[in-house]
């Protein structure tokens, strides 16, 4: 078979390459492509802006570019949204949505209303390779990287099917995304490119577990995105026991690196930190995160532990939760007590798993 770009590539296996998805290009590499096929740069603008402002699922639909335009676009890149495979809305507003992607796995993206302000909070990994212990996201293992397209689906379909008035992103669903730091930095630039979704960088942050690698190669990124780092122990030996990550970059090292991030000109870093009842909760622990907090000027979100089926961790209650916020304000360390959202459809903070799970009522 052969196509007006001449024969049809095949690997060696003898099989069709597949056609690149045009959501995994950002605008200046759509520019380059269409450049390529002979086309001037604004037609890759007027794309963008189909795809992203207008939520055009193909080239038919874009109807201000002249069909030898759409007809080029149509023969070198696949189309298409992600496939909604459920969804469940919990009882304070916030949703889950499982998509199942071309290849068959599954991730999960959920939306959280808050008073004005309306945060998705995106997968970038089926799966993923950290392990943390308290996390359901890893616990069948890495399966494969989220393309661009995969990662911008997520919030492209809560924009344009669900009518969702988006004001901000997370990267802290499904998976490291300094795991996947290439992909996940052409979907930032998709995101925030105006002809594209227009998301200001500053309502996007990035969430590692603390990858050294990844932070370093972020302070060199020209977008003003936030950048968190999951702490959720200040110590060596209770973080090494529920992160194997601080085995590999250890507490001192993390710390040194994300100094050397602020000093690269990089935003005012969050560390967030579960609660783990009897593990991290003791007013020692407190006075150790605030000795962290104090030597990166870094700000703390703290997040009662939500339960998972089959794991050994607990929720402090209430009373230990509102201690260790008072000797955290007692220090002078500024806090965030924050109540995950979603807990009734096991939505919150490390329940997504990918999985129509018993108790999670996706239909």
């Amino acid at each position: 078979m052969t196509g007006r770009g001449g024969p049809e590539k095949r690997t060696m296996s003898g099989s069709p390459v597949p056609k690149p998805h045009i959501g995994d290009l950002t605008l200046d590499e759509l520019r380059a492509a269409l450049a390529a096929l002979g086309e001037p740069a604004y037609r890759a603008d007027q794309a963008f802006e189909w795809l992203y402002k207008r939520g055009a699922a193909g080239p038919a639909s874009m109807a201000n570019l002249p069909k030898t335009v759409r007809a080029k676009l149509a023969e070198a890149f696949r189309f298409g949204p992600l496939e909604v495979f459920g969804t469940a809305r919990a009882k304070d507003r916030t949703e889950k949505h499982l998509f199942r992607l071309a290849d068959g796995p599954c991730i999960e993206t959920v939306l959280i209303p808050s008073g004005e302000r309306t945060t998705i909070c995106v997968s970038t990994q089926v799966g993923c390779r950290r392990a943390c212990a308290f996390c359901a996201s890893g616990r069948n293992g890495f399966v494969r990287n989220l393309a661009p397209s995969e990662i911008v689906g997520q919030v492209l379909h809560f924009r344009t099917v669900e009518g969702a008035d988006v004001s901000n992103i997370v990267f802290m669903g499904m998976g490291e995304p300094f795991d996947n730091y290439d992909d996940v930095e052409r979907a930032l630039r998709i995101l925030n490119a105006p002809q594209g979704l227009g998301i200001a960088a500053r309502r996007m942050t990035v969430s590692t577990a603390g990858l050294i690698p990844g932070i370093l190669r972020f302070k060199d990124l020209d977008l003003q995105v936030n950048l968190s780092i999951s702490l959720h122990a200040a110590t060596d030996e209770v973080r090494s026991g529920i992160m194997p990550v601080n085995r590999k970059y250890p507490l001192e090292k993390l710390i040194a690196a994300a100094k050397e991030y602020i000093a690269g000109g990089g935003r005012k870093i969050t560390l967030e930190y579960i609660l783990f009842r009897g593990l991290n909760d003791g007013l020692r622990d407190a006075e150790a995160l605030a000795r962290v907090a104090a030597r990166l000027q870094a700000k703390v979100n703290l997040i009662p532990y939500s339960p998972i089926a089959g794991l050994p961790f607990e929720r402090p209650a209430d009373s230990e939760v509102m201690a260790f916020v008072k000797r955290l304000n007692e220090i002078g360390t500024p806090a965030t007590l924050r109540n995950s959202k979603g807990r009734d459809i096991q939505a919150a903070c490390g329940q997504l798993a990918g999985l129509l799970l018993k108790g999670n009522p996706l239909r």
